[in-house]
């Protein structure tokens, strides 16, 4: 009696349904989760990302990637740079948590899933990596474009958004890259930069940024976010809002 009463369990465990779940509704578990922003991303869409920094190298049979995003407010570009970057690891927090709610809700429906935190990573030679590039995921789930100043600008938060990131098996319709390019022939945050790191953005890369970043007990502290501070979109695309 109980063999069969085994069976009848491992029976019931291995044929568990999942819940069919759209991207609308786990756009809807991102937004109850507090973010401001949520875009699909196809997995297979990652085919450029470096070999072990693909979403499938951290969830096996990845198919979607969910992109959350909330913005800093806009005073946070008035602050020094000890504000900013308290301010900065508290959004990174904030967007770690989203993530894992998002995560436990996708597992409720039977889905696999792994959060993506926003400050998650790995060190490598002393520098820190994110375990996928978080603002071009931003970029294939529709959230914004990546500018001369290497950061995601959305149409509504500008440059202000902070991001974290979902991987599921879960087969989720992708939403569509936004089509715009908003730099023109402004170059402004290129003349601005103290170390000439944008001054080639087919090169560009941290090392000129590194005196003005330190590790601290294995957190990032800002010293420089003029890129960030004088984009004239920092605070949104208001002609793409209204068109």
């Amino acid at each position: 009696m109980r063999y069969f009463a085994t069976i009848i369990q491992n029976n019931i465990s291995m044929s568990k349904i999942k819940t069919e779940i759209t991207s609308e509704t786990v756009k809807e578990y991102g937004l109850n989760a507090g973010a401001s922003v949520v875009g699909m991303a196809a997995s297979k869409d990652f085919d450029l990302a470096p070999e072990g920094f693909k979403p499938v190298d951290y969830l096996e049979g990845c198919r979607s990637v969910i992109v959350l995003g909330a913005p800093s407010p806009q005073e946070a570009l008035t602050m020094n740079t000890a504000e900013y970057t308290e301010n900065r690891n508290a959004m990174l927090t904030e967007m770690t948590n989203i993530a894992k709610e998002v995560e436990k809700q996708i597992k409720k429906d039977g889905h696999k899933a792994k959060a993506i935190s926003a400050s998650g990573g790995r060190f490598i030679e002393g520098k820190h990596y994110g375990h996928i590039s978080l603002k071009h995921a931003a970029e294939l789930a529709g959230l914004g474009c990546i500018n001369r100043n290497y950061l995601l600008t959305n149409p509504q938060y500008g440059n202000l958004l902070w991001l974290s990131a979902v991987l599921t098996d879960a087969d989720l319709v992708p939403d569509k890259k936004t089509p715009y390019k908003i730099c023109d022939n402004c170059s402004t945050c290129v003349e601005t930069c103290p170390t000439g790191a944008l001054d080639n953005p087919a090169l560009f890369g941290n090392k000129k940024c590194d005196k003005f970043y330190k590790i601290v007990d294995r957190k990032l502290e800002i010293g420089c976010f003029l890129c960030r501070k004088v984009c004239p979109k920092r605070f949104g695309i208001i002609e793409l809002l209204s068109s």
